[in-house]
């Protein structure tokens, strides 16, 4: 009766955590052929480019005649937008394929156009936008120009697009812009309180772990910056550490007094944490260029998603901490690391390895050998991305939840009991245009960085239906780099049982949260 009791406190709780929410946004219904993430509709505006008779990337090369311009001239175009572009590259048959990108439009401050600098800005008759960024490195010149003609709704801006290499048509389509904003009705947070917010002055926050009273930052470019946190609400920075030829650090794992880094460039780096303020460096486990983009700790097991060379997944016994050996790798059947795009991330758990294998899917291997992990079985879904995941026990079944990195990535639950065919049992899903990516689970509470939407915590006690209980909305459209990608916001986090959420955004850094009732 008291477990009960429990239980029923424990719901009622986490309902009145979400009585000041709106509405949920209404979830498709669940069927058996899972139609991905978004599909195509054909372009998105009937607007052209002609690169050969005009300058490419100029003004001059679009022609706009069969736009319907909708709410055009009422739109602010002004803010942070997400992108899908869908363009066909003719150096690779003209197959049209789909990117996502950015833009930020200000009156002050930096400004981009798909993810390069904005160097011109107009707007013409009728609303319509010009929007043009350009960026040159050696002897290669790139521009990237927008010219927005239709609004078929309230900030949102459509129209065509031209990538140019030297002068040269790299690609040219149509686009559909979202501006970011904030969800009508939702208040910047619900159910979780900010103790803490510390900036990386280098870089772009990417992920962190918690340990021995340390908080483990890496950064891209920005190399690995550590605080102590024994005061959540005054987190103290100890240490940066950054190498010259090796700073773009993207995941981060711990075990005993050893710390693990994905480096793009020398595979795992292993540093010594024994005194958890001042790591030092102990090896680098990769050869010349060995790309390593996430780690992950299984009991004496570290496991390396490597996108690069060979796209595999690499397995080390780490029984000795801080002398990792390596015992295997793994591929995904069928694929290699130009057809898969390579491993993302993996979640080991009961004998088994689950590895987000991009374009391959989510797959599924027996950890029975760790020399040589057998695959079981693998979901995919139209344009696969698979990104992350968790995965846990409920009673008899074994329930993953997984999600992508792309326009309208969202939750997807699945029951992998029978690792030969996992089933699709449920998902929840934000706004089309933004992405989730990372997740902790903890207990029955699914812990995700949502970019552009920040951190959302859902309660999972019944996995099908995964149920908002708190947010903490951490994008705001003004804060230094916004808009410079479509990866922007909440990027990481770990919940380490003590009390506290520890979040990563690209532009605000490391953020420290407490649940509240």
């Amino acid at each position: 009766m008291r477990a009960l009791s429990m239980l029923a406190a424990m719901t009622l709780a986490l309902m009145a955590c979400g009585k000041d929410k709106p509405d949920p946004e209404p979830q498709p219904p669940v069927s058996d052929a899972d139609e991905g993430d978004w599909e195509d509709t054909g372009p998105f505006a009937t607007c052209s480019v002609d690169a050969a008779s005009n300058a490419c990337g100029s003004l001059g090369s679009f022609d706009i005649t069969g736009c319907t311009p909708g709410q055009l001239t009422s739109l602010d175009p002004d803010g942070v937008y997400t992108i899908h572009v869908r363009a066909r590259t003719p150096r690779y048959g003209n197959t049209y394929a789909f990117s996502s990108q950015s833009m930020r439009l200000a009156d002050s401050g930096d400004q981009y156009a798909g993810g390069l600098p904005l160097d011109t800005r107009q707007v013409h008759a009728g609303g319509v936008v010009f929007a043009s960024g350009s960026f040159t490195s050696g002897t290669t010149s790139r521009r990237r120009s927008f010219i927005g003609c239709q609004s078929p709704a309230p900030n949102r801006l459509q129209g065509c697009y031209v990538d140019c290499i030297n002068g040269r048509l790299e690609s040219e389509g149509t686009f559909d812009a979202w501006k970011v904003t904030p969800r009508e009705g939702e208040p910047v947070s619900s159910g979780l309180e900010l103790l803490s917010e510390t900036a990386v002055s280098a870089g772009l926050a990417a992920d962190v772990y918690v340990t021995k009273g340390h908080a483990y930052v890496v950064s891209l470019y920005g190399g690995l910056f550590v605080y102590d946190v024994s005061d959540p609400a005054n987190p103290r920075l100890t240490r940066n550490i950054r190498r010259a030829n090796d700073n773009y650090w993207n995941g981060v794992w711990a075990k005993d007094d050893a710390l693990y880094i994905a480096s793009d460039s020398r595979g795992v780096i292993v540093f010594d944490i024994s005194t958890p303020g001042e790591p030092l460096e102990v090896r680098a486990m990769g050869t010349a260029r060995t790309n390593v983009h996430t780690v992950f700790v299984e009991g004496n097991r570290l496991f390396a998603a490597s996108p690069a060379p060979t796209g595999e997944v690499l397995v080390y016994d780490i029984s000795q901490p801080l002398d990792p050996q390596l015992t295997g790798t793994f591929q995904a059947t069928g694929f290699t690391a130009a057809t898969s795009y390579g491993p993302h991330d993996m979640f080991a758990f009961e004998g088994r390895l689950y590895v987000n294998f991009w374009r391959a899917g989510y797959v599924i291997a027996s950890l029975q050998d760790d020399a040589a992990p057998k695959q079981l079985g693998a979901y995919r879904y139209e344009h696969s991305n698979s990104h992350a995941s968790a995965v846990a026990r409920y009673g008899e079944r074994l329930i993953a939840f997984e999600g992508g990195e792309d326009w309208g990535a969202h939750l997807r639950v699945l029951d992998v009991t029978d690792a030969a065919n996992p089933q699709r049992i449920g998902e929840y899903r934000r706004r089309q245009q933004v992405s989730i990516h990372n997740m902790v689970l903890s207990g029955t509470k699914l812990y995700v960085a949502w970019y552009h939407e920040g951190v959302r915590v859902l309660d999972v006690s019944t996995p099908e239906s995964p149920r908002e209980v708190a947010h903490y909305n951490t994008f705001r459209p003004d804060d230094p780099m916004r808009g410079e990608s479509f990866y922007d916001g909440a990027i990481g986090m770990r919940v380490p049982g003590d009390g506290f959420i520890y979040a990563v955004d690209t532009s605000r850094g490391l953020l420290i949260l407490r649940e509240t009732p």
